[in-house]
């Protein structure tokens, strides 16, 4: 009765840290799904009667689920409301995500990887979308809690990484025990974020009578610029490994751990971000991306695994600030109402363009070196399109104010 009484007396549970904490835990899985790639190897003798393109395919065959899974999240908020989809997506990636610790199938294993797919792509919009509906009234907490929405995708992943490098000491089917993470995160869901579902019907409702989703140009504009960003980003994960091979860098295990250490330095940037946008603005947009294509040129030429651990450094830290920004750009641009629509959309190219980036780049060349210099030439004449849109976004505040 007292934890009743004293909940009802809090007026802003959404500046609580448990709520926080709660509304974040979500996107830690966001960027987990191909985390398993470095079980590959242990996993090609494991199915003889598969070649080596179809195992590696359990590694990216989630980006087509997460892209499913957006194009039935809308359905089913509509249909039961925003946290029981998210409750249902979180069941379906604990429940596919540890399938293949006890299969020995190939079959039964690849829909399982799939499946994880659509159940991270259930929750994957509403772990960006739910943000605004908390703190539109706050530019700077906005900011702040996306920056942080960030965080926890970097901290998913590097968690993901280390625990998989131990892992794997056991078997290669021991590595999907990091989807066992879902668990407390489901019981935080539950228990800390109020999204009941009469309210949701209600909203619902009157989304109905008021107005259909839409999306504008800028919102298009977006989503097209975030799917070749993504596109172009994710020779770092798949042209490193054999950038080190090729030019005798290091070992495989080395990068590994590397990864990892990646993924941790987007966590304190992340975080940061509210601050960094207080201080610089739009000028974070060029900026962000700048130091993207200084960290590809960097390990594209790199001579030694000192010299690829900068490059990969100064990568972090640009990606930490310039993806953030894309999506804060997105809660600005997207009509009222529609941010759900937009970031679904959004979402969904992104993944796309995570999911052919390897076709694309591997088309073009099949050197590790060129495919990052390709990166390398993209980010840095996206970052002269940044730089010219900052000028004019600033030409035209300049003129109004």
């Amino acid at each position: 009765m007292k934890w009743e009484e004293n909940k009802m007396k809090e007026k802003n549970p959404q500046d609580h840290v448990i709520f926080k904490i709660s509304l974040l835990s979500i996107s830690i899985f966001l960027m987990m799904a191909p985390a398993i790639a470095p079980a590959l190897p242990l996993m090609y003798h494991a199915f003889p009667g598969i070649d080596k393109a179809g195992v590696e395919m359990l590694s990216t065959i989630p980006n087509i689920g997460i892209v499913i899974g957006l194009l039935i999240s809308p359905f089913l908020i509509k249909l039961m409301g925003e946290k029981p989809t998210i409750i249902t997506g979180l069941v379906i990636t604990l429940l596919a995500g540890t399938f293949p610790m006890y299969a020995t199938a190939y079959t039964p294993i690849l829909i399982s990887r799939f499946l994880i797919g659509a159940g991270i792509g259930l929750f994957n919009s509403l772990a960006v979308s739910l943000i605004p509906q908390f703190y539109s009234s706050n530019e700077e907490k906005l900011a702040t809690m996306v920056g942080y929405q960030n965080v926890m995708g970097s901290l998913g992943a590097a968690l993901a990484s280390f625990l998989i490098s131990w892992l794997l000491t056991i078997s290669w089917h021991a590595a999907f025990a990091i989807y066992f993470l879902v668990i407390p995160v489901l019981i935080l869901f539950i228990l800390f974020v109020p999204l009941p579902s009469s309210r949701q019907k209600k909203t619902d409702k009157a989304r109905k009578t008021k107005e259909k989703q839409t999306i504008n140009g800028k919102v298009l504009l977006i989503a097209i610029l975030m799917f070749f960003i993504f596109l172009f980003y994710m020779p770092m994960s798949f042209k490193i490994p054999a950038l080190v091979v090729q030019e005798k860098l290091g070992t495989v295990s080395e990068v590994s751990a590397l990864t990892g250490v990646l993924n941790l330095v987007g966590i304190p940037i992340g975080a940061s971000f509210g601050f960094f946008f207080k201080k610089l603005h739009d000028k974070i947009f060029p900026l962000g991306f700048g130091l993207v294509a200084i960290g590809f040129f960097i390990i594209a030429l790199a001579s030694n695994f000192v010299m690829l651990s900068l490059g990969c450094l100064i990568l972090g830290i640009g990606f930490g600030l310039g993806v953030p920004y894309m999506y804060n750009w997105l809660d600005w641009s997207a009509p009222a109402n529609s941010v759900n629509l937009a970031t679904t959309i959004v979402l969904v190219l992104v993944n796309v363009g995570c999911a052919i980036s390897p076709m694309i780049i591997n088309a073009v060349t099949s050197s590790a070196k060129m495919g990052l210099l390709i990166s390398a030439i993209f980010f840095a004449c996206f970052s002269i399109y940044a730089i010219i849109h900052y000028l004019r976004v600033h030409k035209k505040q300049s003129a109004t104010a």
